[in-house]
């Protein structure tokens, strides 16, 4: 076995452990993680936890030479149990008749290339993994399910039907004196939701009819639709009997003969547990609470001949200025619209850095120019040794994977100066090289290339997730009334300023250039220290020149609006 790792990273510690949990289990054999997506609607960056938790320990595990597997199950063929909104082109009128059917057996949104509503759903999340650098192996649950691969599963369920109500009924709601039967505990809807988007598409217990409690669910012969209880089960024959409270259709089949139903998510999932040998497992915050799936499942997967996987509870990941997301709802950012605006690498780092107790947010407003900063930051540090162990674990992991290194941007220049420029040009390739090459004279860039994927996720950034009143908008005339009123003091710092344009012309030039124009105002050196009261000159003076250049009083960093509007036209509207 590969030796313990001395790394303080989380993602060291949980690969110890499961390394030591998969040799006591099944010395010899790949080490197996799970994760459990369901194609329920769009798959958001709450649920690509689920994914970079398992698969940061099973990367860190192929890094030591050990095999491993992480399975990502999609729960294709859960119900689909409403309607989102804020979908483009599904409504109630379209869809909601498919209530209760497979996901796979649902109408895809109108005008959709997939084939169905879990097919359209996955699409977007396997390419983003696809770009994250995940492996991992797939399993529908549909092609599971239908195919009898399950078929052994669900006869023994049904056969141990009485030791997994027993299991269940440890956590339903208890008789009152005087009351009626004992009614299952209703499912929280924090549960359903958040169980939705993790795999855990949350249903009832199963079937408690006149004939007993059936861990087993048909879906109807007749509408397709998940409606049914089973009225009585043979052990000895496996005929099993049901009805649909749909439409009140009546089936009597062979159950091992039989293949369109699932079992119930609290016996499905810790089935699949012992049927895959799975040894990690994260799941959400909603599952820690008594009767949860997850808690139920480490009892009922005994039943099943397993053992509950380890894993931890993990946090809520929220978006900047939002709440926590719910799968149901539609436009929750995705995995596919962070990648629109950030690289993988600094996608995965914000997953890799923070252990999986701990909740964070991602940046789809202003504060993702800070992260991009913190990141560079990082890998100045890397780069000159100074970095902590911990950091450089979680950048590692970040930049690359055991089977390869994420593409990265050969010249990563500043993501702010990036967005500003892509912001003030609208994209204008020729006019975006000419001021990138002037950002630094004495190495000046010579093709965009260079600057992309970063360049292009920063435009994306300013045309998707910047305000239209936000936007940077370069004025075309003089503001010759604001001009006009200026007193002594103003006119000759705009023409300090103009008189050190040629001088100064590169980005750090500008940035001595502006700030010292207020410090020689003041009797001052360019390099003198700033007070308080030169700050105050220095935030007038600032506040001025965005007027003059861009009628706001504030905007892009003023040396990249510099170099932005260009020595002749930065004179054309300074001219005093």
């Amino acid at each position: 076995m590969a030796q313990s790792s001395t790394e303080t990273d989380w993602v060291s510690r949980f690969a110890d452990e499961v390394i030591a949990e998969a040799e006591r289990r099944a010395p010899g054999k790949p080490v197996v993680v799970a994760s459990g997506l369901s194609p329920s609607g769009p798959i958001h960056l709450g649920n690509l936890r689920e994914v970079m938790t398992p698969h940061l320990v099973a990367d860190e595990i192929r890094r030591r030479g050990i095999e491993v597997r992480h399975l990502i199950s999609w729960d294709d063929y859960d119900r689909y149990r409403k309607v989102p909104a804020g979908i483009a082109g599904v409504t109630e009128a379209s869809h909601a008749q498919h209530i209760g059917r497979p996901l796979t057996a649902v109408p895809a949104p109108e005008g959709s290339s997939y084939p169905n509503w879990a097919e359209h759903f996955k699409a977007a999340m396997v390419e983003a993994l696809a770009e994250l650098g995940v492996e991992y192996d797939p399993i529908s649950q549909t092609e599971q399910y239908t195919s009898g691969v399950y078929r052994e599963q669900v006869l023994h369920a049904m056969k141990h039907r009485g030791d997994i109500d027993a299991v269940l009924d440890q956590y339903r709601t208890k008789q009152k004196p005087g009351g009626k039967k004992p009614q299952q505990k209703q499912v929280d809807e924090a549960e359903l939701e958040a169980a939705e988007g993790s795999g855990a598409a949350a249903e009832d217990d199963g079937s408690s009819a006149e004939g007993g409690y059936f861990p087993y669910k048909p879906y109807c012969g007749q509408c397709g639709k998940d409606f049914t209880k089973v009225t009585s089960y043979d052990d000895e024959t496996t005929e099993m009997t049901y009805v649909c409270t749909e439409d009140e259709f009546t089936e009597t089949v062979k159950l091992s003969e039989f293949n369109r139903g699932k079992l119930v998510w609290k016996v499905d999932w810790p089935m699949r547990w012992a049927f895959e040998g799975v040894v990690f497992e994260p799941s959400g915050v909603d599952h820690s609470s008594p009767g949860s799936s997850f808690q139920v499942g480490g009892q009922i997967v005994h039943i099943f001949g397993g053992e509950q996987p380890i894993g931890p509870m993990y946090a809520f990941v929220g978006i900047s200025g939002m709440a926590k997301m719910s799968s149901s709802k539609g436009g929750v950012p995705t995995p596919a619209d962070a990648l629109k605006i950030m690289e993988p690498q600094l996608l995965r780092w914000l997953y890799a850095r923070r252990r999986p107790n701990q909740s964070f947010k991602i940046a789809f407003d202003q504060e993702i120019q800070r992260l991009y900063d913190e990141w560079d930051k990082l890998e100045a540090k890397v780069a000159d040794g100074s970095v902590l162990p911990a950091d450089a674990a979680a950048h590692t992991r970040a930049v690359r994977t055991a089977a390869a290194e994420l593409p990265r941007t050969p010249r990563p220049m500043p993501y702010r100066t990036l967005a500003s420029v892509a912001d003030i040009t609208a994209g204008h390739d020729e006019q975006t090289l000419r001021i990138l090459s002037d950002l630094d004279p004495e190495q000046p860039l010579t093709s965009l290339d260079a600057v992309r994927p970063r360049l292009d996720r920063a435009e994306n950034w300013i045309t998707t997730q910047v305000p239209a009143d936000q936007r940077t908008l370069v004025r075309e005339e003089p503001d010759a009334e604001l001009l006009s009123s200026l007193d002594d003091e103003g006119r000759a710092s705009l023409r300090l300023l103009l008189e050190g344009l040629d001088s100064h012309w590169s980005l750090d030039g500008l940035t001595t250039l502006v700030y010292g124009v207020p410090k020689v105002m003041a009797g001052l050196e360019p390099d003198a220290k700033p007070t308080p009261e030169l700050k105050v000159a220095q935030r007038t003076f600032f506040a001025l020149l965005y007027r003059l250049l861009v009628t706001r009083e504030t905007g892009p960093r003023l040396p990249t609006l510099l170099l932005a509007v260009g020595a002749d036209r930065v004179r054309k509207l300074l001219a005093v």
